[in-house]
């Protein structure tokens, strides 16, 4: 199997696209300058031709003995017609007055043959150029002037041919008079060449300067490209070094941010590996330590080691289970949705009030929506009401209530128990942490955790505060309705994909 391709370096590939497009204009502005030129030569050429015979149409319009082809205008008086007799004795004053110059020639025909061409050779020959002999005595056969460009051995000749004809001789007579166009545009095609190689020589400044270009431009993608390959799931400590503020520095703050929230997530997952490592230890070595000192012929010892391990594997499914509540709450992408505070508190309310042990109250019912997952702010609220059960002492009253206000929406639980030292507020809605209370309360740890993961998903936090009186009040504020909720929220150590309702 043939191996992949090496795919061609973003450097070449920018280097090619800027070269290209300097070819192309290049190439536009050499065309539209050369075919300017070109016409502006042709069109001299043309005015010169017509020029150098105007003398002829405008004798013959004023004099009657001479006819030429008509078809010119203006008037050069130098030539009289009616001094000569014979047509061959005109065309020989027309060949010696008019002499051609430099890059022209003339020539006299008298019936289609070479008669007389010019005595001084300032321009080139057309006597021996039989292949445009024959086309002008064609072309003017039916007596009128006529302009063209022939393609013959002596190059490209820009021509005009003129009958001429006396009374009384019944010869034909034809003055031709041509240009060279290839000697007249050979300035143009130097110009053009020179052009030529200083395009070339600009293309090649034009790499050399973007190679170096696009090498500094690129050279903090390669550096991005090299700490991309350095980092490991070992050492995620490797940072870029933005320089300047353009496009590529703000990637780099980006790359910089995203391998932050990168090292923060894989810290998280380590952290939770060791505390639930930790955490299965205890149940392990409680079961293992009982049936090691298990004696199996008294039935009483293997009964009591048996109920042991049924609580302390019911004690790992509760952990098992709160575990993957918490990964849910960390990791699931929530719909949102204007939720009713009013409802939402009855709810609540009378769900709690078939806790056992306390007395329930909803204290207060805020009016008005805000925006959030339902499911999961029941699921918050009611965490923050079993935790109150389970650590305040049994017939204590527990309120629960919402308000919002222009800081938005906020759930609480007041409970009357021992209330949360202020050392250990900072640290309880960590997983695995509890507040060190004095009665010993069974539970994963991961209760608070789940709350604290649930807020940050909805773009809100949690808190605790004193209750007046003594006890704790745990808050979930949410964010207003009219402030954009973020998208995506990191919770917990786990970023949180929003998904919008409606």
């Amino acid at each position: 199997m043939a191996g992949t391709p090496r795919p061609i370096p973003a450097r070449v590939r920018i280097l090619a696209a800027i070269l290209a497009v300097a070819c192309v204009g290049l190439a536009i502005v050499g065309s539209v300058t050369f075919l300017v030129q070109r016409e502006q030569a042709i069109n001299g050429v043309n005015d010169r031709l017509r020029a150098q015979v105007e003398s002829l149409e405008a004798l013959a319009d004023d004099s009657g003995p001479a006819d030429v082809g008509g078809g010119v205008e203006a008037a050069e008086e130098e030539l009289d017609p009616a001094d000569y007799e014979t047509v061959d004795d005109f065309l020989y004053a027309i060949v010696a007055g008019l002499v051609p110059a430099r890059n022209e020639a003339s020539l006299a025909l008298l019936d289609g043959a070479p008669r007389w061409v010019p005595s001084t050779y300032s321009g080139f020959s057309i006597a021996e150029n039989q292949e445009l002999i024959d086309r002008v005595v064609d072309e003017t056969a039916d007596g009128t002037t006529r302009w063209g460009t022939a393609v013959t051995d002596q190059g490209s000749l820009r021509y005009i041919a003129i009958p001429v004809s006396m009374p009384g001789d019944p010869r034909k007579g034809l003055y031709v008079r041509a240009v060279n166009l290839g000697s007249e545009l050979q300035p143009v095609t130097t110009a053009m060449a020179t052009y030529v190689i200083a395009a070339v020589a600009v293309l090649a400044a034009i790499g050399v300067v973007g190679w170096f270009v696009t090498g500094r431009l690129l050279s903090p993608i390669r550096h991005l490209r090299d700490t991309a390959d350095a980092i490991s799931i070992s050492d995620l400590s490797l940072r870029l070094e933005p320089q300047g503020n353009d496009d590529i520095a703000d990637l780099s703050r980006t790359v910089n941010s995203m391998l932050d929230r990168l090292e923060g997530s894989v810290d998280g997952q380590r952290q939770l590996l060791d505390d639930v490592r930790h955490e299965l230890k205890t149940p392990i070595t409680i079961v293992r330590g009982h049936l090691e000192l298990m004696d199996p012929s008294d039935s009483a010892d293997v009964a009591a080691a048996r109920d042991i391990g049924i609580a302390e594997l019911d004690r790992l499914a509760r952990l098992v289970e709160d575990i993957d509540v918490l990964a849910t709450a960390e990791a699931e992408s929530y719909t949102f949705a204007e939720v009713e505070l009013g409802a939402l508190t009855a709810r609540v309310g009378e769900l709690v009030a078939v806790i056992p042990g306390h007395a329930w109250r909803v204290e207060a019912i805020a009016e008005g929506v805000t925006i959030g997952d339902q499911d999961r702010l029941l699921q918050a609220w009611l965490q923050l009401a079993d935790n109150a059960a389970k650590y305040t002492p049994a017939g204590s009253p527990i309120e629960i209530g919402s308000a919002r206000d222009a800081n938005g929406a906020q759930l609480w639980v007041r409970d009357h128990g021992p209330g949360i030292p202020a050392a250990a507020r900072s640290r309880i809605f960590q997983r695995f942490n509890r507040a060190q209370i004095k009665r010993a309360v069974g539970g994963s740890g991961l209760g608070l955790a789940i709350v604290d993961a649930i807020a940050k998903g909805h773009g809100g936090h949690c808190s605790v505060t004193d209750t007046s009186g003594g006890g704790a009040t745990f808050t979930i504020h949410l964010p207003p309705v009219e402030a954009d909720l973020p998208a995506p929220v990191r919770a917990g150590d786990v970023v949180l994909q929003r998904e919008a309702s409606g």
